[in-house]
């Protein structure tokens, strides 16, 4: 009789798991890449409150918040195929996903989604900075540009580095759904594996323990950053007090 638990299955399959993990983080650090952009980006249309596009970022943020991103994943895996078939029918293009790898897809989707969460971090920070040292650095003769990038951008990114690293490591685990757009990751990987000897749970645990240990690293990445900058910042302080 086969045993009921096997323990030691749950260690041994760990290595082999490890061998998609570059999937997994490509994944997660690629898309949070080009959703800082994407954020940044949409967060300015909203304090700038740019007609016309203030009215499609607040859509966008809105419909990305509001939908799961397993439903997202769906949606550009076979919508993007049925839009290029549309306007081939009716402009008589040549369009085609044929060659194009679900990863990009997959990027697609998880940076939009994650593009939407950050522009909300990254405005609520942005608005967070006192408007007097604003006021104080442009009335030392710094143009509004070198005011935002000296002033404004390392304390917005005190404020919001806390949680775009709650979002990257949330993200990380969210890769787990990229199976739904053909992309083997790491738990796509492990159903796979375990479809070997029918060992699921013992895999399921193998999984889990990855991903938590992944986790606790970033946290503690996340916290030293936090750390490293607030006491750059505190230095500065004080250079700028006994100058």
């Amino acid at each position: 009789m086969p045993k009921l638990f096997d323990f030691v299955l749950v260690w041994t399959q760990i290595p082999e798991i490890l061998s998609y993990l570059p999937i997994t983080l490509e994944i997660a650090v690629v898309s949070m890449f080009f959703s800082l952009f994407l954020g940044f980006f949409t967060a300015m249309v909203k304090i700038k409150k740019i007609p016309g596009l203030r009215q499609v970022a607040a859509f966008y943020v809105s419909f990305m918040r509001g939908t799961p991103i397993i439903v997202q994943l769906y949606l550009t895996f076979y919508a993007i195929p049925m839009a290029f078939q549309y306007i081939n029918f009716y402009w008589k293009t040549d369009l085609t996903t044929a060659g194009v790898p679900p990863m990009l897809f997959v990027l697609l989707a998880f940076s939009l989604n994650e593009g939407a969460y950050n522009s909300e971090s990254i405005r609520a920070a942005i608005q967070s900075v006192d408007r007097g040292q604003i006021e104080a650095a442009q009335s030392l003769g710094m143009t509004s540009f070198q005011s935002f990038r000296r002033i404004v951008l390392p304390e917005a990114l005190l404020v919001a580095l806390p949680t775009l690293g709650n979002s990257f490591i949330g993200l990380i685990k969210a890769t787990s759904l990229a199976f739904t757009c053909a992309v083997v990751e790491m738990t796509a990987a492990g159903k796979l594996l375990a479809s070997r000897n029918f060992r699921f749970f013992e895999m399921y645990l193998s999984l889990a323990v990855i991903y938590w240990a992944v986790t606790v690293g970033l946290e503690r990445l996340f916290a030293y950053i936090e750390k490293r900058l607030r006491a750059n910042e505190r230095e500065v302080s004080i250079y700028d007090k006994n100058s």
